[in-house]
């Protein structure tokens, strides 16, 4: 573009297409790192990837802030328009692990950090959300075109460039007669914010016509549980692709990292492919016992390994008749050597497999290690600690960022966020105290008038839809369903689980709607997350909560408000961690592993109350930073059963209820009594330089034992001084 010439850095091309947002310098560097032929590069494998666009875009950030005029090349034109006005959505994902995935793929891109990423791509995504007050949720299929997505390239067969580059991996009948399954691969590139890096992302699309139905079935929505042969089937897509991948692409990687045990399949390949290497092509007949077990261990010290979840539900068993069905039957052999479950002979167990099969495994907080670790006893030795940070870029609010944008002590803030620990020595500068809560209260606004705008277009719509309502405030006059930004609000959003407790703060309505009463202390409950479409008790969960809304407000006489958010994504978790005064999470310890909605609400210096689990054992700082509640077992008591009769919760919220009038009375004093202000700053220069995912990368990088250039490990190393997990 004659008159663009920034624009013309914006293209680049090579044998898989044409890709917008880097320079071709760019593109040829992070190609070069992948396929070197020394290895020094990782493949990150994970079920879920969410990195939405409406909440970190920084490709059309600058097409926007640079006002890049359209000129006469109609290839830019096109991808400058569809940057700027195109879908923002890549629903492939659903919940905590699948954005923390992308959080960590962002500053890795940051960091500019050898990687690729690769998971499955679903056409119908995880699932959309309606809400009705006396049904409860909806689950919708989530129908999106990664045709039209900008960012979202489907790669090319360099042989014949008309044609989708595809993979093939083969599956078994109990016969061990094969039916290939074929995916076409696309790519999202995670480009950094200074546009000199990218991470790319491989997503496997398995619903093209060459795949059998049942394949193409089965692959068009995240966590398809209609049966576990489905939930085996995709397990399977994921592990059996990544060396066909590796191989089509020429990918080097040494170490290929499991985000959680989903594509632990692959371990089943490395061994196959060890054991061809040292016995030849008939190793399926010659191979012993021991054979397979030193294949193990050689295939083990290519990967490393993240758990993440204590919870039984979150560790997929499969019976053997299931995988007898999808799997050779030396496949069958291996996983009896290495998968077996202890409990239940019949099934196997794929975390056992994934501990098996590593050279390093880590939880996702302290806590969680020590929790791991009873667990998996036989494994304690090597099960080390990283707690999970979130990518401070896309958390951050815009109003919140432009505040330590203008304070020169932040500067450069963006990429080191270790330079928040600068704050205390800012916490007593009132020009910092006013602008901070300036930036909040605008924050709060944001938040507020989305819910204000919200309830009345559910008032407007139950006149035209079935849908009733999902909050009582909808059915109230203006001056009386109004949510104020100054009044204190408190946040909670995340999958609705058993555990995580989302209704145990109501557990007793009449004790709440005192404290609030007696102290004239009114209070906005903003609440907004899914269950999984076959979680009853989950859903069960948000019907609770919407048919207290009622008596909540009247026993308060509208002190108190209830009020759920549907359809909850990541754009709507930053408008809440940003906005809200306090942030809640109430799950029963130690089922928690680590949680990352606080971290977020910490990055923008919001103040959690918690139970003293997961990540905030470590962002408590003896309630610098919030508040604490809840019975805190030793692990050696804990009691890691999610059966409603152990889930403690009139212990739990009594303790919440003795808590409560005091954080409310900090909130609405804080012209006579500086110590909420005091608790949100803390958060600042405590916990932003720790729940980073910069520097959760550093201490993965550790573990991978990548070779990096001097001026980047320096940086590293920097960030690894911050704080180490495995203390």
């Amino acid at each position: 573009m004659t008159d663009n010439p920034d624009g013309q850095n914006m293209i680049a091309t090579n044998q898989w297409g044409t890709f917008f947002g880097v320079s071709q310098e760019v593109l040829d560097s992070v190609w070069s790192k992948l396929t070197d032929p020394g290895g020094n590069s990782i493949l990150y494998i994970s079920m879920e990837i969410g990195a939405d666009r409406d909440v970190f875009h920084p490709v059309k950030t600058k097409l926007l802030t640079q006002d890049m005029q359209y000129g006469d090349d109609k290839l830019f034109n096109h991808f400058a328009d569809l940057f700027c006005n195109g879908p923002e959505k890549i629903p492939n994902y659903g919940g905590g692990l699948g954005i923390l995935a992308g959080d960590t793929l962002k500053s890795f891109a940051d960091l500019q950090v050898p990687v690729m990423a690769i998971s499955l791509l679903y056409r119908k995504g995880y699932f959309s959300q309606l809400v009705d007050s006396k049904l409860g949720q909806i689950s919708t299929a989530t129908d999106w075109s990664p045709e039209t997505t900008p960012g979202l390239y489907l790669l090319k067969n360099p042989e014949i460039p008309e044609l989708p580059l595809e993979i093939k991996i083969p599956f078994y009948a109990e016969d061990d007669q094969m039916v290939w399954a074929r995916a076409q691969i696309w790519m999202k590139m995670e480009i950094n914010g200074d546009l000199d890096y990218f991470i790319p992302e491989i997503l496997l699309d398995f619903s093209i016509p060459s795949s059998p139905d049942w394949i193409r079935e089965v692959s068009l929505q995240l966590y398809d549980s209609v049966s576990d042969q489905a939930k085996a089937i995709q397990r399977r897509l994921l592990g059996a692709s990544v060396l066909p991948v590796m191989e089509k692409m020429g990918i080097t990687a040494r170490t290929l990292h499991l985000n959680e045990q989903h594509g632990v399949v692959v371990t089943l390949h490395l061994i196959a492919d060890i054991l061809e290497e040292k016995l030849g092509a008939d190793f399926q007949k010659t191979a012993g016992d021991n054979d397979i077990i030193q294949a193990a261990q050689d295939a083990g010290n290519k990967l490393v390994y993240t758990i993440h979840t204590p919870v039984k539900a979150g560790h997929d068993r499969f019976h053997k008749q299931i995988i007898a069905r999808i799997g050779h039957t030396f496949c069958q052999r291996i996983l009896n050597l290495l998968a077996l479950d202890e409990d239940q002979p019949e099934f196997y167990n794929f975390t056992q497999l994934a501990m098996m099969t590593n050279r390093a495994t880590n939880s996702v907080s302290r806590l969680h290690r020590e929790v791991t670790r009873k667990q998996f006893p036989l494994f304690k030795d090597k099960i080390k600690a990283i707690t999970n940070g979130v990518h401070h870029l896309t958390w951050i609010s815009p109003n919140r960022a432009a505040l330590y944008d203008s304070f020169k002590n932040l500067k450069g803030w963006r990429h080191n966020p270790n330079l928040f620990s600068r704050v205390e020595e800012m916490k007593s500068d009132q020009k910092f105290r006013n602008a901070f809560s300036v930036s909040w209260q605008a924050d709060t606004e944001i938040l507020t008038n989305y819910i204000n705008k919200m309830i009345l277009q559910h008032r407007l719509q139950a006149h035209e839809t079935w849908i009733d309502p999902p909050n009582y405030l909808s059915h109230l006059a203006e001056e009386r369903r109004q949510l104020k930004p100054e009044v204190f609000t408190l946040g909670f959003a995340r999958r609705f689980s058993t555990y995580k407790r989302a209704d145990l703060i109501f557990d007793d309505i009449d004790r709440l709607a005192a404290i609030i009463n007696e102290n004239n202390f009114p209070i906005n409950f903003i609440y907004a997350g899914k269950a999984h479409p076959q979680d009853e008790p989950g859903q069960a969960i948000i019907r609770l909560i919407l048919k207290i809304q009622e008596e909540l407000f009247t026993k308060t006489d509208g002190l108190a408000k209830l009020v759920f958010i549907p359809g909850y994504d990541m754009k709507i978790a930053r408008m809440m961690v940003a906005g809200s005064h306090a942030w809640l999470n109430s799950p029963k310890r130690p089922l928690e592993a680590s949680g990352t909605s606080g971290m977020k609400a910490a990055l923008n210096g919001v103040p959690n109350i918690s139970t003293m689990d997961g990540w905030w054992v470590e962002g408590y700082h003896e309630g610098q930073a919030g508040w604490k509640f809840g019975y805190e077992s030793s692990i050696e008591e804990a009691c890691l059963s999610e059966d409603p009769n152990t889930l403690l919760y009139e212990q739990d919220s009594d303790s919440f209820y003795e808590m409560l009038p005091q954080v409310l009375a900090d909130f609405y004093q804080q012209k006579q009594n500086n110590q909420y202000l005091n608790r949100a700053i803390a958060n600042l220069y405590l916990n932003c330089p720790i729940f980073n995912t910069h520097r959760m990368a550093a201490e993965y990088i550790r573990q991978y034992q990548l070779k990096l250039a001097n001026p980047l490990m320096d940086q590293i190393h920097n960030l690894q001084k911050a704080y180490q997990s495995d203390t």
